[in-house]
């Protein structure tokens, strides 16, 4: 079943992925945290072991990604800021739920920034949606049952693709999505392009194409 739910969530996200972007998913396994790299393994604080499996999970999907665009052999350091440090010419972004993994790299040449998150297919409960959702988010193009927690998880990926860009702390508040259109902006004037996927997981990936007026 496991296996069964990889390759739909593969298959899911490469439909999605814009071009030059490569997108990759692991169930999280027992024993995942062995494939932190010593470098990665020393720059992770946390010490619980379900959190250290699904990084080397995430990490582990990331440097086979990396290894297809020719860059190998390199540690993906947890940064202060908490956000993965990518190597030069290359960006992308990590996110795990409590079962599976996801990664997107891709050349800078191709995409200024990337942002990814995964949620389960499930509603989001009322007392969080309260706090993500603003009158200016439009969601009417989402499956009702889901909307909520798209838009979360959308909000989630936007934030991990424009910090590394503006380096701006930022809350739902501050963050306008439109999945109709598939594009959000935040209070900054930064524009961020949007897609997802529902089945078997809910998948945002959030990107700033490269040499794109954003502001």
């Amino acid at each position: 079943m496991e296996q069964l739910e990889e390759i739909s969530l593969a298959r899911a996200l490469a439909a999605i992925a814009p071009n030059g972007v490569r997108t990759g998913c692991r169930t999280i396994r027992g024993g995942d945290e062995a494939h932190l790299l010593s470098a990665e393994a020393q720059s992770i604080p946390a010490r619980q072991p379900a959190m250290r499996r699904a990084s080397g999970a995430a990490r582990w999907i990331a440097h086979g990604l990396l290894a297809e665009i020719g860059v190998g052999d390199v540690a993906i350091l947890r940064a202060p800021s908490g956000a993965p440090a990518w190597p030069g010419g290359v960006t992308g972004s990590l996110a795990h739920d409590d079962e599976i993994a996801v990664a997107a790299v891709a050349p800078l040449d191709h995409i200024a920034s990337l942002g990814i998150d995964v949620e389960p297919a499930l509603p989001l409960p009322d007392e969080l949606l309260a706090l993500v959702a603003i009158p200016a988010d439009r969601t009417d193009a989402a499956p009702l049952h889901l909307a909520g927690r798209i838009l979360f998880s959308a909000k989630e990926a936007v934030y991990k693709a424009v910090y590394p860009l503006d380096r701006e702390i930022l809350g739902y508040e501050d963050i306008a999505v439109d999945l109709a259109a598939g594009s959000a902006v935040t209070k900054t004037g930064r524009r961020v392009r949007l897609v997802y996927c529902i089945v078997p997981r809910v998948v945002v990936l959030a990107f700033v194409e490269a040499g794109a007026d954003q502001h």
